[in-house]
């Protein structure tokens, strides 16, 4: 097997995606059989300097460079041989976030990356303009809200893009955007797959009076769809990326896509009626939908797939923080009681015991708040576990509404999808820390959503992973072969997929778990005013 892998590395038979995480840069090669053969990767801390949540350029390249060099060595002693050649490659990032260059190239302010909300007043603004929810993290809200500012920067503006398209532009020489992370930059039209022109008009009319020297659709990067191809490696751009100056240049790049377009590729997630739910530190679910939502929801987000259908996003900053604390302290104990007990195993044990709790958790309530909650209209959070005097208090009720209220505030944005807007889905996909423990996460998410979720082998595989098979279906796609199919034929076909299906007794108790969420918010409102 090694010795077909080897072969296809030495004859360009790969792919290289790299993805830039908010806290890790990941490189991964795959080869003929779609699968990861060689990585490499570089943590990285976002910096808090003047009120910005930024990364320096200088950590950027570093990271990059370091990461790929990871991924080429990984290939060295694997297989034996000097990564030379790579079939294809492609970049992805977090989403959003401000970066504007001048003409010389230069940039121009620090990265503003999407953690910033520092744009309410444009995001409020552009949204009412547009009819069209434009989020604070979004790129066009940046942009305006230095408009507002007055910032002196905002007449040298020649190029504005994102971190993946920075990077791609650097490489290959082309200002391009796939059309998923165009889509949080500014809204996109569906039947032409680029930049909504009367949105662009009315953006320009709103900052006419300001005199720019540039018009907006100017200084945007060029849309394109996954399969096209966006520009070849230049000798310079192949110096930047492997600084031992062994890659050759003339590779081809696929669009630079974000990372929320290459989760849902990693988890064969961008077909109509499909999903898929990330659950670790925060949750957010992603829906493809059949159609326009009926009217603007400021808490859902629409983005696209790389391929440019629309997708709702529910975003709840909140997710298994809480839950991770009072694991520690059932860690603690063990300890104190002289047991050392794995911290996985403690997991499963603590997880496995939620499935035996009363349906709707006993009448416990639970906020795990760590932070604020854009969906609940928090600023801040304070976490709270909540009982009454004759609430059924014991440890399956206790583990159980913890795993429940870590999807609670999501629910809501689900809620507003598949409620209001009569949204339909026909599975979700689950991927995250939150269903490692097999059947647990997925029972509840199920019981959440009343939808049968999936769980695959491949789901830990992450953006990177998605990126690569971006960049393989550029070059090894057949005449007219959707993305859709090439990921079903070529790379699920054969994936060991657990899905469980919503129990009705369980559905009914998440159900009233959200009846008591919801009542209970008021005591959220009352900590976070008072403590």
């Amino acid at each position: 097997m090694s010795h077909e892998v080897k072969k296809a590395i030495e004859n360009g038979r790969t792919a290289l995606g790299i993805e830039f995480g908010s806290t890790r840069i990941k490189a991964v090669l795959i080869g003929e059989g779609k699968v990861p053969i060689a990585s490499g990767s570089y943590d990285w801390e976002n910096s808090y300097v003047n009120n910005i949540w930024t990364y320096s350029v200088e950590e950027i390249w570093k990271g990059l460079q370091d990461s790929y060099q990871k991924m080429a060595t990984d290939v060295k002693q694997q297989y034996g041989v000097t990564l030379q050649k790579v079939g294809a490659v492609g970049f992805s990032a977090m989403m959003h976030g401000y970066m504007v260059f001048d003409q010389e190239g230069e940039l121009l302010v620090p990265f503003r990356t999407w953690r910033n909300n520092i744009t309410e007043q444009a995001s409020t603004e552009l949204t009412k303009r547009f009819n069209y929810n434009i989020p604070q993290r979004w790129s066009i809200a940046h942009l305006y809200q230095a408009i507002l500012n007055q910032e002196e920067h905002i007449t040298e503006i020649s190029f504005q893009t994102t971190l993946a398209g920075y990077i791609h532009w650097k490489l290959t020489g082309r200002k391009v955007l796939g059309v998923g992370e165009a889509s949080g930059v500014f809204p996109i039209d569906l039947n032409t797959r680029d930049y909504n022109q009367t949105m662009l008009a009315q953006f320009n009319e709103l900052v006419e009076s300001k005199n720019l020297s540039w018009k907006l659709e100017d200084i945007l990067p060029e849309v394109m769809v996954a399969g096209e191809s966006a520009g070849v490696l230049t000798e310079e751009g192949a110096k930047l990326l492997d600084v031992t100056g062994e890659l050759q240049a003339g590779i081809p790049l696929c669009p630079p896509e974000g990372d929320a377009g290459t989760g849902m590729v990693a988890t064969n997630s961008i077909a109509k009626r499909t999903g898929n739910v990330s659950a670790g530190t925060s949750a957010f679910a992603m829906v493809v939908l059949e159609n326009d939502l009926s009217q603007v929801h400021p808490e859902i987000d629409l983005v696209t797939t790389p391929t440019g259908n629309l997708v709702a996003m529910a975003h709840s900053n909140n997710c298994s923080s809480d839950l991770n604390a009072w694991v520690g302290l059932f860690e603690e104990f063990s300890k104190a009681m002289g047991m050392e007990v794995d911290t996985n195993k403690l997991y499963e044990t603590l997880f496995k015991q939620a499935l035996q709790g009363d349906s709707d958790c006993g009448g416990l309530l639970s906020y795990g708040y760590l932070s604020g909650e854009h969906m609940t209209h928090f600023e801040e959070g304070r976490p709270l576990f909540v009982r009454s005097s004759d609430s059924h208090f014991n440890l399956a009720n206790f583990m159980r509404v913890h795993l429940f209220t870590a999807f609670g505030a999501m629910k809501i944005g689900m809620d507003i999808l598949m409620e209001e807007e009569k949204v339909k889905l026909d599975e979700i996909l689950g991927h995250g820390g939150l269903f490692k423990t097999e059947g647990v996460g997925q029972n509840i998410m199920a019981s959440a959503l009343n939808v049968p979720v999936s769980v695959m082998e491949t789901a830990g595989e992450g953006g990177a992973w998605g990126i690569a098979l971006l960049a393989s279906y550029m070059v090894n796609k057949s005449d007219n072969e959707t993305l859709e199919n090439y990921l079903n034929e070529n790379v699920f076909a054969d994936q060991s997929v657990k899905t469980v299906s919503p129990d009705p007794k369980d559905v009914e108790g998440f159900a009233k778990f959200m009846e008591r969420y919801k009542k209970g918010l008021p005591i959220e409102r009352a900590a976070v005013e008072n403590l």
